[in-house]
């Protein structure tokens, strides 16, 4: 009995040490990795500023919003504003082609939502709005956007093309006493001079400055967007959906496409397409910081669902 006794605290022993080894070997290898050396990660290819200020506050713990007083890790979602250890001039600033405007479902938690990410590092191009306090769109939708999938919703390539029918001398408003034919049915185009008329639309852009000049964004749960996108104030804005992108965000929802995006993804992606597609420039990561805090919290969660065993 005294031998099986020695034999199994041995073998716990063992187990301990074999586990605390394990444990710490996950650490060390967590410690020399960094948001580019994950060989899955599809954020590794971003052209980032440097996160060290990010990591320094990780380590700090919590810290007090220089405005509200309350206990925030790395920036307060309420007053959108970096918290007392993240220095501002240490956060990058992105400057964006045009501007956005956020719309956010009362329902949608705070302290989830990315879209504060967009506030923090574009201040000067992006607003956010609670809803039902939105703006009035509809005399300027010959130069806005929503993103949004929907059934008559258009790639990012088009949108050039398909805003010449909010211009103000083609769009015939509900109120107006008009009788004429709706824009498309004016006259039938034949599909080569679409094309022409859509590559002459985009030049004209391109030196106009762009036609388009704000995108809008929705922030809620997918299933929470429905009150939103029947509000009357966006009823005939054209409708932007991004479909070739895959989503990363760790709160996924679940029986959802993955590329149903979080709103700084879809930002960001948009961004991405419209520099190349409609401003006709190559990009070299303009708007990756964009994703900043996205991605170093991406890494968090990976490197914790690591050491958790569930990956």
């Amino acid at each position: 009995q005294l031998t099986m006794s020695l034999n199994s605290s041995t073998l716990l022993n063992e187990e301990k040490s074999q586990g605390l080894k394990r444990a710490s070997e996950c650490l060390e290898s967590l410690e020399l990795q960094t948001p580019s050396s994950f060989q899955d990660n599809p954020l590794q290819q971003l052209r980032l500023a440097s996160q060290e200020v990010l990591e320094k506050a990780k380590k700090s713990g919590r810290s007090k919003c220089p405005r509200c007083s309350s206990s925030r890790m790395f920036y307060c979602y309420t007053c959108f504003v970096p918290v007392e250890t993240v220095p501002t001039k240490e956060i990058p600033t992105v400057k964006l082609p045009l501007k956005i405007d956020i719309i956010k479902h009362p329902n949608e938690t705070d302290g989830k939502s990315t879209a504060v990410h967009a506030k923090l590092l574009a201040p000067d191009d992006v607003t956010i709005y609670k809803y039902p306090c939105i703006p009035e769109y509809k005399e300027k939708r010959h130069e806005l956007a929503l993103v949004f999938p929907g059934p008559d919703s258009v790639s990012v390539k088009d949108i050039a093309f398909h805003l010449q029918k909010y211009s103000k001398k083609g769009v015939c408003d509900k109120d107006d006493d008009c009788s004429r034919e709706p824009l498309l049915k004016q006259a039938k185009i034949e599909p080569k001079e679409e094309e022409e008329n859509l590559n002459e639309c985009i030049s004209n852009n391109k030196g106009e400055g762009t036609r388009l000049k704000k995108i809008i964004f929705i922030d809620s749960t997918w299933n929470q967007t429905n009150k939103i996108i029947t509000d009357e104030r966006l009823q005939g804005l054209l409708q932007i959906e991004l479909k070739t992108r895959k989503t990363c965000f760790w709160r996924h929802q679940k029986g959802k496409p993955d590329t149903y995006l979080s709103t700084i993804e879809a930002i960001y992606y948009f961004l991405v397409d419209y520099h190349q597609e409609i401003l006709q420039e190559n990009y070299k990561g303009q708007y990756d910081n964009l994703l900043f805090f996205f991605s170093f919290m991406y890494t968090l969660i990976k490197n914790a669902k690591c050491c958790a065993g569930k990956e």
